[in-house]
Protein backbone atom coordinates (compact mmCIF):
# COMPACT_ATOMS: atom_id res chain seq x y z
CA UNK A 1 0.00 0.00 0.00
CA UNK A 2 1.33 3.22 -0.97
CA UNK A 3 0.53 6.77 0.67
CA UNK A 4 -1.34 9.40 -1.29
CA UNK A 5 1.68 11.80 -1.80
CA UNK A 6 3.91 8.84 -3.29
CA UNK A 7 0.63 7.80 -5.28
CA UNK A 8 0.60 10.99 -6.88
CA UNK A 9 3.90 11.52 -7.48
CA UNK A 10 3.77 7.79 -9.83
CA UNK A 11 1.05 9.22 -11.74
CA UNK A 12 2.88 12.67 -12.40
CA UNK A 13 6.23 10.59 -13.05
CA UNK A 14 4.17 8.29 -15.85
CA UNK A 15 5.52 9.19 -19.06
CA UNK A 16 3.11 11.89 -20.94
CA UNK A 17 3.58 11.75 -25.03
CA UNK A 18 6.41 14.04 -25.59
CA UNK A 19 4.59 15.82 -28.63
CA UNK A 20 1.15 15.98 -29.83
CA UNK A 21 0.93 15.55 -33.89
CA UNK A 22 -1.58 17.67 -35.89
CA UNK A 23 -2.58 17.13 -39.44
CA UNK A 24 -2.37 20.58 -40.84
CA UNK A 25 -5.22 22.00 -43.24
CA UNK A 26 -5.30 20.73 -46.81
CA UNK A 27 -6.79 23.26 -49.59
CA UNK A 28 -9.52 20.64 -50.17
CA UNK A 29 -10.67 20.94 -46.06
CA UNK A 30 -10.29 24.51 -46.09
CA UNK A 31 -12.60 25.34 -48.97
CA UNK A 32 -15.31 22.90 -47.43
CA UNK A 33 -14.66 24.08 -43.69
CA UNK A 34 -17.41 26.88 -42.61
CA UNK A 35 -14.54 29.86 -41.05
CA UNK A 36 -14.53 30.02 -37.09
CA UNK A 37 -15.57 33.36 -35.70
CA UNK A 38 -15.35 32.33 -31.81
CA UNK A 39 -12.23 32.94 -29.81
CA UNK A 40 -11.10 29.38 -29.67
CA UNK A 41 -7.10 29.40 -29.77
CA UNK A 42 -6.17 27.61 -32.60
CA UNK A 43 -2.94 25.66 -33.30
CA UNK A 44 -0.08 26.96 -35.03
CA UNK A 45 1.99 24.54 -37.36
CA UNK A 46 5.55 25.53 -38.58
CA UNK A 47 6.86 23.59 -41.52
CA UNK A 48 10.22 25.28 -40.93
CA UNK A 49 13.35 23.05 -39.63
CA UNK A 50 14.43 24.41 -36.55
CA UNK A 51 17.85 26.17 -36.18
CA UNK A 52 19.70 25.82 -32.87
CA UNK A 53 23.01 27.30 -32.15
CA UNK A 54 26.18 25.43 -30.78
CA UNK A 55 25.30 26.49 -27.25
CA UNK A 56 22.14 24.98 -27.34
CA UNK A 57 23.11 21.72 -28.78
CA UNK A 58 25.13 21.21 -25.74
CA UNK A 59 24.05 18.64 -22.97
CA UNK A 60 21.03 20.48 -20.86
CA UNK A 61 22.80 20.24 -17.00
CA UNK A 62 21.06 17.60 -14.70
CA UNK A 63 19.43 18.58 -11.57
CA UNK A 64 21.11 17.84 -8.54
CA UNK A 65 20.40 14.97 -6.56
CA UNK A 66 19.86 14.55 -2.41
CA UNK A 67 21.99 12.78 -0.33
CA UNK A 68 19.78 9.77 -0.64
CA UNK A 69 19.64 9.92 -4.54
CA UNK A 70 23.52 9.93 -3.93
CA UNK A 71 23.59 7.29 -2.02
CA UNK A 72 21.81 5.07 -4.59
CA UNK A 73 23.80 6.07 -7.08
CA UNK A 74 27.17 5.19 -5.26
CA UNK A 75 25.58 1.74 -4.60
CA UNK A 76 24.75 1.00 -8.25
CA UNK A 77 27.91 2.36 -9.75
CA UNK A 78 29.93 0.47 -7.62
CA UNK A 79 27.79 -2.77 -8.36
CA UNK A 80 26.95 -2.13 -11.87
CA UNK A 81 29.57 0.36 -13.56
CA UNK A 82 26.76 2.40 -15.17
CA UNK A 83 27.54 4.51 -18.44
CA UNK A 84 24.56 6.41 -17.54
CA UNK A 85 22.72 6.53 -14.39
CA UNK A 86 19.62 9.29 -13.10
CA UNK A 87 17.98 8.37 -9.60
CA UNK A 88 15.00 10.48 -8.87
CA UNK A 89 13.05 10.53 -5.46
CA UNK A 90 9.44 10.69 -7.24
CA UNK A 91 7.78 10.61 -3.42
CA UNK A 92 7.31 14.52 -3.82
CA UNK A 93 10.33 14.58 -0.85
CA UNK A 94 9.41 12.05 1.84
CA UNK A 95 12.16 9.22 0.25
CA UNK A 96 9.67 6.25 0.03
CA UNK A 97 9.51 6.07 -3.57
CA UNK A 98 11.83 6.34 -6.61
CA UNK A 99 12.72 6.24 -10.11
CA UNK A 100 16.06 5.04 -11.19
CA UNK A 101 17.16 5.18 -15.13
CA UNK A 102 20.21 2.98 -15.49
CA UNK A 103 22.08 2.26 -19.01
CA UNK A 104 25.19 -0.77 -17.72
CA UNK A 105 27.47 -3.07 -20.37
CA UNK A 106 26.53 -5.47 -17.43
CA UNK A 107 23.00 -5.80 -18.70
CA UNK A 108 23.70 -7.33 -21.86
CA UNK A 109 22.62 -10.40 -22.88
CA UNK A 110 19.92 -10.59 -20.07
CA UNK A 111 16.43 -9.90 -19.88
CA UNK A 112 14.55 -6.89 -18.77
CA UNK A 113 13.53 -9.11 -15.86
CA UNK A 114 17.13 -10.02 -14.85
CA UNK A 115 18.33 -6.85 -15.56
CA UNK A 116 16.03 -5.35 -13.11
CA UNK A 117 16.52 -8.20 -10.74
CA UNK A 118 19.97 -7.01 -10.89
CA UNK A 119 19.22 -3.26 -9.84
CA UNK A 120 17.08 -4.43 -7.19
CA UNK A 121 19.86 -7.30 -5.81
CA UNK A 122 22.66 -4.35 -6.30
CA UNK A 123 20.15 -2.44 -3.90
CA UNK A 124 19.66 -5.09 -1.40
CA UNK A 125 17.28 -4.28 1.72
CA UNK A 126 17.51 -0.56 0.90
CA UNK A 127 14.35 -1.47 -1.20
CA UNK A 128 12.70 -2.87 1.48
CA UNK A 129 12.09 0.30 3.44
CA UNK A 130 10.59 2.02 -0.06
CA UNK A 131 6.71 2.18 -1.20
CA UNK A 132 8.22 1.41 -4.73
CA UNK A 133 10.96 1.53 -7.31
CA UNK A 134 10.13 2.46 -10.95
CA UNK A 135 13.40 0.80 -13.23
CA UNK A 136 14.38 1.82 -16.57
CA UNK A 137 17.33 -0.35 -17.89
CA UNK A 138 19.27 -0.18 -20.89
CA UNK A 139 22.20 -1.78 -22.37
CA UNK A 140 25.13 0.39 -23.27
CA UNK A 141 26.71 -0.12 -26.51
Amino acid sequence: MICSTCRRAAMRSARLPLRTLVRAPTAISRLSQTPITSTTPRRLISTSIPRFSAAAEEEPDLPSMSPAENEIADILKEKLSPTELLVQDVSGGCGSMYAIDITSPAFKGQTILKQQRMVNAALGDLVKGWHGVQIRTKVSA
